[in-house]
């Protein structure tokens, strides 16, 4: 089977691309913005990579959610919310975790069928 790589990096791809399916890298939104517009930026870009790779959010299957601290859970849940496909909701697990930098508060790794 092939594999396609999207915006492939020295350390990484955004996307990955195998078997009808598409794995995201960990995306993440403006270190300097709170959580709600790093939430909103982080999902944005998500969108933006399922359609580039041929596919979009009512074919999410998974997601995983880092926040760098949970009492940020209910002001991302009001943005994730709000962005998932009601009619398509995905599998999903949420935990806290240090993140790449302070900086970044939140974190969402996605995966989809095409």
């Amino acid at each position: 089977m092939a594999v396609k790589r999207l915006h492939p990096g020295a350390r990484m791809s955004q996307a990955v691309i195998h078997n009808d399916t598409v794995y995201l890298a960990g995306q993440v939104g403006e270190p300097s913005n709170d959580i709600t517009a790093q939430s909103r930026e982080a999902l944005a870009e998500v969108d933006r990579l399922l359609a580039e790779a041929g596919s979009d959010k009512s074919k999410t299957l998974k997601v995983i959610v880092w926040l760098a601290n949970m009492d940020d859970f209910a002001a991302m849940n009001a943005v994730y919310d709000a962005w998932i496909d009601p009619e398509n909701p995905p599998v999903r697990a949420c935990g806290e975790a240090k993140l790449a930098t302070p900086d970044y508060l939140v974190e969402f790794i996605v995966t989809a069928a095409l």
